[in-house]
């Protein structure tokens, strides 16, 4: 493969939305108009549109009334057709030579940095009740860094070959998976949504994507975005509905090759159960990518910044409403630094504005639906009957899915407020004894069954060396002196371990190794015409 097979990539900048700028202008437009329709978004299968008549509605989670799209349900036919396009268009699309591919994804971050910026950032504040920065992040640069890097490695993979000899040549080909690839995506990352069912099909593969329910309008954009940059009918087939009802089919189906996956714990650990009971049906041993839960944390050694702290627990547990599989959710600070890093993070908390995202002032939005609320809302009662709530605690969802940013302290390390994910805008904190800092570290490894993201910080550089020998398995993405969310595609590839997934790092080549099968091939050039050996030759 040529050195030159696709751009260098370079991460793509944030826009700042500032005051007077032409892209908060743009924005603030498209948010109006979008807001002022009502899509009517049908099943993608093979570049056919399906409209099943069986409809659900997309609504602004902090304005739950307001309906932005009616999304069409994908019905067991429709999931049997899906499968049937995909096999159909693996005869071309494996064939097309890396460039071709590529082009088209590349193509897509062009169109997602020009003029579709707007409408996907639009989709992902009105539908996921994101702020604009989180917006911006999520479904503007990482999303074109995917589309980006993402060719960036595979040329990269493609050019890792085998040693040869003036007498044999020796090549690696790296096909596609022999099959269907089945991309399950989540509500809370729009970029997510547009790398789980690319990143394969970059690859050579055809994907059968079941977007959430609660990201319908982004997932939508994304696969109307794709279709215009030039992606063939049938290599991406976009069928909404029951989670349940459509894996079943997929995991019963021999077709199945590979699952990509970000969601809960239970779900992914469902699914794989259930590839085990088929093992025998399929074709092949599918490829099982996930990434799940988290349970992350943060921990101060006694020289920790106080203020630098509280930023990170601010920003890492409270961005996006807590939730990011990231966001820090259990804090360790010593005692002797918790009432000044308590009272900032406090500070902090009753300055933020929580409401609209339409007004670009808000911090937070609502959380994504009736569901989350209500789990996030028995947790805030668990934390007044047990522990202590320093801030927040309330929660409205009279217009929206509201619930305040929230920090509990408990004096039990094993409180369940520490090993549970709440996924929402609440932090748990354990001061622990200053003289007991490897026991602490011992505790934060032990207490919880994920090992997604964490945080040390410390100015004293023994410390930091302790927490990162002693918690290597205890996160894939550490952080020293920064908040455990963030990561940032061609930076900080991104995926755990333990119940936290299969850590194949997302934006990275590890990811795409997963979704093709190599093939070694030996070209001899003077094949042997004699099948004797030279020392079978007499003295």
């Amino acid at each position: 493969m040529s050195a030159s097979l696709v751009p260098v990539p370079v991460n793509e900048p944030n826009l700042t939305y500032l005051p007077g700028s032409t892209e908060r202008a743009e924005l603030k437009t498209r948010l109006a108009s979008m807001a002022s329709e009502r899509a009517d978004i049908p099943l993608i299968i093979g570049g056919c549109e399906i409209r099943t008549g069986q409809v659900a509605q997309a609504v602004m989670p902090h304005d739950h009334r307001h309906v932005l799209a009616d999304w069409h349900k994908t019905e067991p036919r429709h999931v049997e057709q899906a499968i049937a396009a995909a096999a159909d268009a693996h005869r071309e699309w494996s064939a097309w030579s890396l460039e071709d591919r590529a082009a088209v994804f590349l193509r897509a971050a062009e169109l997602l940095t020009t003029g579709w910026r707007a409408t996907l950032n639009a989709a992902t504040m009105l539908g996921q009740s994101k702020t604009v920065f989180q917006a911006e992040i999520d479904s503007a640069s990482e999303l074109i860094d995917f589309w980006r890097f993402n060719p960036h490695y595979a040329q990269q993979l493609y050019a890792e070959q085998p040693a040869s000899t003036h007498a044999a040549w020796n090549r690696m080909e790296y096909r596609p998976l022999e099959g269907v690839v089945y991309a399950v995506t989540p509500f809370n990352f729009t970029s997510i949504g547009g790398n789980l069912p690319t990143a394969p099909a970059l690859m050579g593969n055809t994907v059968v994507w079941k977007p959430a329910s609660a990201a319908m309008l982004s997932g939508y954009y994304i696969m109307r975005l794709l279709e215009a940059a030039g992606l063939p009918p049938g290599v991406i087939n976009f069928v909404p509905g029951d989670a349940a009802e459509i894996s079943a089919m997929l995991l019963d189906a021999p077709a199945l090759a590979g699952i990509h996956f970000t969601g809960s714990t239970s779900v992914f650990q469902g699914m794989w159960r259930k590839v085990g009971e088929n093992i025998g049906r399929y074709r092949n041993y599918p490829r099982l990518v996930g990434e799940t839960g988290g349970k992350d944390f943060i921990v101060a050694h006694p020289s920790a910044d106080a203020q630098a702290l509280a930023v990170a627990v601010a920003r890492g547990g409270f961005e996006y409403q807590g939730q990011k599989c990231s966001a820090a959710s259990r804090v360790y600070v010593p005692r002797s630094l918790w009432p000044e890093v308590r009272d900032r993070v406090v500070a902090m908390m009753r300055e933020m504005r929580m409401g609209d995202v339409g007004d670009f002032r808000t911090f937070l939005g609502a959380v994504i639906d009736r569901a989350a609320f209500t789990k996030i809302g028995g947790y805030l009662d668990d934390a007044r009957r047990n522990a202590t709530i320093h801030q927040g605690g309330g929660a409205s969802d009279e217009r929206g899915y509201f619930i305040e940013p929230t920090l509990v302290e408990t004096a039990d390390p094993g409180y369940r407020m520490m090993r549970e994910e709440i996924f929402g805008p609440v932090v748990t904190a354990y001061a622990y004894p200053d003289g007991q800092w490897e026991e602490t570290l011992r505790l934060i490894d032990e207490t919880s069954p994920y090992a997604l993201t964490g945080a040390i910080f410390s100015r004293d550089r023994a410390a930091v060396r302790q927490a990162t020998s002693a918690l290597r398995y205890a996160a894939g993405n550490f952080y020293i002196n920064d908040k455990p969310t963030g990561a940032v595609v061609g930076q900080q590839p991104f995926g755990g371990s333990r119940a936290s997934g299969t850590n194949d790092k997302a934006g990275s080549k590890l990811n795409l190794l997963r979704f093709v099968s190599a093939r070694a091939i030996k070209e001899t050039f003077a094949p042997p015409i004699d099948y004797r050996y030279g020392h079978m030759v007499e003295d």
